[in-house]
């Protein structure tokens, strides 16, 4: 460990701490201390720190914002890297943005330049490069509409990727099947419009998504993925009401719903009484109790609708592949 450190100490452009709690970077506010975390804005002293971190034989990652990270109560055995550069540059109808850049900001920032695709991701919490990676998007529009390319690190090289060799889909891209693959930035291609009508597009969007997520809440959002209805096994197609689907997809909360999950708690860990896909830690909530109660709402919907919910948030210092504490 101390050899590590040294080195990773070394390198110009990098802030290193031992035992940083890895509770100050995450939505939850849960979980322990990382043994080394490093960050950096800079793209050879983020390499350089890779390089080290893959040499020095111990277990290691990268986080983007945190927002979707559940980490255990005891913390992460190993060296948690992070790339926090958040420029947003632009030209023309085309944007430059890092990938450590805060969401909102991005959104923001093409709106007052009178630029159209990014609004209806107001409010989605998290950084630029995360929403690469998962393909964020809300009210029938994903973030991949837009990205015209992505830098990215493959673990030898600095590579370019256009838009189709991404591999979108909904909630889907080619760098969460290959989770040593770091985004660095990504080059969007906007269309000109209004400035005002998109800021009350945003403004609207807002407005609902902060009366269900509140900026203050210790959540990550929605906890499990939405359903293509295609991909839903008949039985299953079948109990969903057409009211509840919405461009072909039906919302895990109304499985959820169904199974009694609203108001469920475990500890300081609760589902919202309105929103049956929200759980949020209330106070001083436990990754182990936050994983018990996903095990559970799994379990219901499992047994009620023979289909699975899969989470959208990322497990990390887990010794089991399907944590329950």
């Amino acid at each position: 460990m101390d050899p590590a450190l040294a080195r990773l100490a070394a390198i110009p452009n990098l802030t290193v701490l031992r035992d940083a709690p890895l509770s100050a970077y995450t939505r939850f506010a849960i979980g322990g201390p990382a043994d080394i975390y490093a960050e950096t804005k800079s793209v050879e002293a983020f390499i350089a720190a890779l390089a080290v971190a893959r040499a020095s034989g111990l277990d290691y990652m990268v986080m983007g914002g945190g927002t979707n990270l559940i980490v255990s109560d005891a913390g992460y055995r190993g060296i948690m890297l992070r790339f926090v550069a958040r420029r947003i540059l632009a030209a023309g109808e085309r944007i430059q943005c890092d990938a450590g850049a805060v969401l909102q900001d991005l959104v923001d920032f093409a709106i007052d330049r009178g630029l159209q695709g990014l609004e209806t991701l107001a409010g989605i919490p998290g950084s630029a490069g995360a929403a690469v990676y998962g393909n964020a998007g809300a009210y029938g529009h994903s973030i991949s509409e837009r990205v015209r390319q992505v830098r990215f690190f493959d673990g030898q090289c600095v590579r370019v990727f256009d838009n189709a060799a991404c591999e979108f889909h909904y909630r889907e891209s080619v760098f969460k099947r290959h989770k040593e693959w770091i985004i660095f930035s990504t080059e969007l291609h906007l269309t000109p419009a209004d400035a005002g009508a998109l800021r009350r597009t945003a403004t609207d969007i807002l407005r609902v998504r902060n009366e269900k997520f509140p900026v203050t809440m210790k959540c990550a959002g929605s906890i499990f993925k939405n359903f293509l209805l295609a991909e839903l096994p008949p039985p299953a197609a079948a109990a969903v009401p057409a009211t509840v689907i919405r461009e072909g997809k039906v919302p895990a909360a109304y499985f959820l719903e169904q199974v009694g999950a609203k108001g469920m708690s475990r500890g300081d860990i609760h589902v919202a009484t309105y929103h049956a896909n929200l759980i949020y830690n209330a106070g001083q909530g436990t990754a182990a109790d936050l994983c018990r109660l996903i095990q559970g709402l799994k379990s219901r919907v499992r047994a009620q609708f023979g289909i699975e919910l899969e989470e959208e948030v990322q497990y990390v210092g887990f010794v089991d592949a399907c944590p329950v504490g």
